[in-house]
């Protein structure tokens, strides 16, 4: 199987189905026009470990648009730690009305979510060369959020610390982690916050996964 083959494009569009999501053949093609570059790409800068086709169908585009059952149909959304750009473009692709935000230390990182953005004619979504910290010190009433996104390798609690300040009145954090201890769950709901956790498996591959919902 290649990515972007037919058989690549029904993978995605069936492992969608058994995570309850419906995706249209038109943005299935534009996640085939993302994986496509991400692997191009891929070999000049270190944008992912996961070149498999299966692989990148699963735990890339399946995994990203997971968290679509708890998330609003429009707002702004932030993503942290964007990387090769997920969750936050599979999500814009798939909720077209989200005004969406991807942020990333690494320079050539952003400079490939530019031009994936490009490619694929997205509108209302930008990436930036910014930490959460330096993002939470510009302007307040610009730099608030009704979704914030992690799919990074970070505790709960430092996801709530990068994000709390960034985070619009009534908004909710989600983080995206593999399995999770109940310790570091209990850690995360010590600061007065209200945590809903959510555990599943990702198609074809079992791999459990788990959503941690956090709000104020």
């Amino acid at each position: 199987m290649n990515i972007g083959s037919e058989q690549w494009k029904k993978l995605v569009e069936e492992g969608a189905g058994n995570l309850n999501i419906h995706i249209d053949r038109k943005k299935i093609d534009q996640f085939s026009i993302h994986a496509t570059e991400l692997i191009k790409w891929n070999q000049k800068i270190n944008l992912t470990t996961i070149t498999d086709p299966v692989e990148v169908a699963v735990k890339h585009f399946l995994d990203s648009i997971a968290p679509a059952r708890v998330m609003p149909l429009c707002g702004r959304m932030l993503d942290i730690g964007s990387g090769g750009g997920f969750p936050g473009i599979p999500l814009k692709i798939l909720i077209p009305s989200l005004s969406v935000t991807l942020i990333d230390a690494s320079r050539k990182k952003v400079s490939f979510l530019k031009h994936i953005i490009r490619n694929i004619k997205l509108i209302e979504i930008d990436a930036r060369q910014i930490r959460a910290e330096e993002l939470a010190k510009e302007k307040p009433d610009k730099n608030s959020f009704d979704v914030i996104i992690c799919r990074a390798f970070f505790r709960l609690d430092k996801i709530i610390l990068k994000a709390l300040p960034l985070l619009a009145k009534n908004g909710i954090i989600i983080a995206m982690k593999g399995k999770i201890s109940e310790s570091e769950i209990e850690s995360a709901g010590k600061n007065n916050l209200s945590l809903v956790v959510e555990k599943y498996k990702l198609p074809f591959l079992e791999l459990e996964r788990t959503l941690v919902i956090i709000s104020p």
